[in-house]
């Protein structure tokens, strides 16, 4: 080292030192997660879902108190009006504030002061089990199809909060015929005994292939699936049921790492012919690419290395990929008896509250700027910069943090379709109504609240 030293002079020895330090940190995987999952799996799958399971009570407790801190989970519904087919709608603010704190006086606060004093509602929802992530389905559908039983977590949020099961099935192509769906969970052993006749031989092989199971990451036949039973995968329609939505939900796949994925709630597919983005955060660009690329990124966590041990599917855009989009085309909104054909309330049908509401969602309320008639989108993505209200910080396996922008979700048949915004958080129409006076800086009063959820009823 003193010949060293002596050879190239101290200075350049000291720098040569600095250079190996930072190269060997650079290199050093400890010191940074790797953006692919592990690939070769040393321990057994009866090894791997005996420690699952162990550790599930544990896994389940610790969400569901996190939920329990910040939603009224009890059961509040309004049967005045229902979903499609007769469910009742779920009746918000189910979030909690802090003691002595109203939603007026939390309105009438800065986005600083509600931040400095941690007082903001709706933080971002994590995953049950976000370090896992990956596809969960409500136990009112495991109940209908127990291959869809995952044996390390369960689904989080109470089935009054959810989407009627089945859903009804609205085609554009035949709005005489209403809901074809039959009451039925359209399935791969039923499907062609309801459609046969109304669909065209594209649109009918397009929804076989949207009913078919196909090999996802947490079930297939591997060692490191979370099904009990090797499986053949999930369906399209397993979360997009009746081409609506289970309320399934995710992580999305695109973010690395795990900590900063953000949880996704399965979006419906009804009214995807006006659409122009699609996914809540990717802004796929036609419904061909969202229908390819769910299959393959999304059914793997955005890892293709992964698909290709586990069993991804290509599909043949041409053909296959082409006839599935040709049925998730004429997937229709749900009627509805109170708008006229330009997608504002008829002053005849319409309540006194609901013509209120509609004057606020396109006055004061600014909903109308991104959700313009008569489907109530702007085809677009924006940035709420909901960051201004609450400070980073990583709750249960979830890096609190800015999201970015989000997609405009079309607010046509919206009561059929809680929770709402891209992570499930807001678990009512009350709730998202809450959400935005804050993040918009509305300051609406108790009876404009009211009335803005009666309009959206009735959309």
């Amino acid at each position: 080292m003193l010949k060293t030293i002596k050879y190239f002079g101290l200075a350049t020895v000291v720098l040569l030192l600095i250079i190996l330090s930072i190269s060997t940190f650079a290199q050093s995987p400890s010191k940074r997660q790797s953006s692919y999952s592990p690939v070769v799996i040393t321990e057994t799958f009866e090894s791997i879902m005996a420690r699952d399971k162990a550790e599930k009570p544990k896994v389940m407790k610790q969400h569901m108190d996190l939920l329990n801190e910040r939603y009224e989970l009890s059961k509040r519904v309004t049967t005045e009006v229902t979903m499609s087919r007769g469910k009742p709608l779920p009746v918000g603010p189910t979030a909690k504030l802090k003691p002595g704190l109203t939603w007026d006086k939390l309105a009438q606060m800065s986005p600083e002061e509600i931040k400095g004093k941690d007082l903001f509602p709706y933080r971002p929802l994590p995953h049950p089990k976000h370090e896992a992530g990956g596809m969960l389905f409500s136990k009112t559908q495991i109940d209908q199809f127990p291959r869809l039983a995952r044996f390390d977590v369960d689904f989080d949020l109470p089935d009054h909060f959810l989407p009627e099961f089945p859903p009804a099935i609205y085609l554009t192509t035949r709005p005489d015929l209403g809901d074809v769906s039959q009451g039925k969970v359209v399935t791969i052993d039923n499907y062609y005994e309801l459609f046969n006749g109304i669909l065209n031989p594209k649109q009918l092989e397009g929804l076989r292939l949207l009913l078919t199971q196909f090999p996802q990451q947490q079930f297939n036949a591997t060692e490191d699936r979370k099904s009990e039973k090797p499986s053949l995968g999930v369906a399209c329609f397993d979360c997009h049921v009746n081409g609506h939505t289970s309320a399934a939900t995710h992580l999305l796949g695109d973010i690395r790492p795990q900590e900063s994925r953000i949880r996704i709630d399965t979006p419906s597919l009804r009214g995807v012919n006006i659409q122009r983005l699609f996914g809540s955060k990717r802004a796929l660009k036609t419904i061909e690419d969202f229908t390819e690329f769910e299959q393959r990124a999304a059914y793997f966590d955005g890892d293709p290395v992964i698909a290709t041990k586990k069993g991804v599917n290509i599909l043949e855009r041409g053909s296959q990929v082409h006839f599935m989009a040709e049925f998730e085309s004429i997937l229709n909104f749900p009627p509805a008896s109170k708008l006229k054909i330009d997608g504002t309330l008829d002053t005849k049908k319409a309540t006194p509250s609901e013509m209120r509401g509609q004057q606020i969602f396109f006055g004061k309320g600014t909903c109308g700027t991104c959700h313009p008639a008569p489907y109530y989108t702007d085809n677009s993505m924006h940035d709420l910069k909901e960051e201004r209200f609450y400070s980073p910080k990583k709750i249960n396996g979830q890096l609190i943090r800015a999201i970015g922008p989000i997609k405009t979700f079309p607010l046509r048949g919206i009561k059929d379709s809680p929770t709402y915004l891209h992570d499930g958080r807001l678990l009512t129409l009350e709730d998202t109504v809450e959400f935005f006076n804050l993040i918009l800086e509305l300051k609406l009063t108790e009876q404009e609240k009211k009335d803005l959820v009666a309009f959206m009823r009735a959309l």
